[in-house]
């Protein structure tokens, strides 16, 4: 296992145990990325994404391997230069993380904790920032 943060420049990546689980994972694509989580069995891997590079097209998207798997949790994002935070809960049926570089958050310095707390269930926790009129950056889309 490295202990060295992981800089990611590709436009896909699925997240496996052996090279990701305990370390950062950087995201350095302006033009988004979509990281796949493997499925949530309860194991307690934790996966940790930092937005390395402001999100400027397409999006930065962290979703599960499967139908039946779903993300728990919340995120907490500053907004109107720190003077404001939102925060979001999931909903019950939400596997899916959406960063548009604005409005649902994606900017350099982000972070995205994912945690296989129980079988089914990937705990989620986003600190960060978002502009414009900010809007959930869950949703249930796999």
């Amino acid at each position: 296992m490295s202990y060295y943060p992981i800089s990611v420049t590709a436009a896909t990546l699925t997240l496996n145990k052996p090279t990701h689980e305990g370390v950062v994972v950087v995201a350095n694509r302006a033009a988004g990325i979509t990281f796949t989580l493997p499925a949530s069995s309860g194991s307690g891997c934790k996966y940790t994404v930092v937005v390395g590079t402001t999100i400027t097209s397409n999006n930065l998207i962290i979703q599960v391997a499967n139908s039946t798997d779903i993300m728990a949790g919340v995120a907490l994002q500053a907004a109107d230069g720190g003077s404001t935070v939102n925060g979001w809960e999931t909903g019950a049926t939400d596997d899916t993380i959406t960063m548009d570089g604005s409005t649902k958050g994606g900017v350099k310095g982000d972070r995205i904790e994912l945690e296989d707390y129980a079988s089914g269930v990937w705990h989620v926790r986003i600190l960060g920032a978002a502009t414009g009129t900010e809007v959930t950056p869950f949703s249930s889309a796999v």
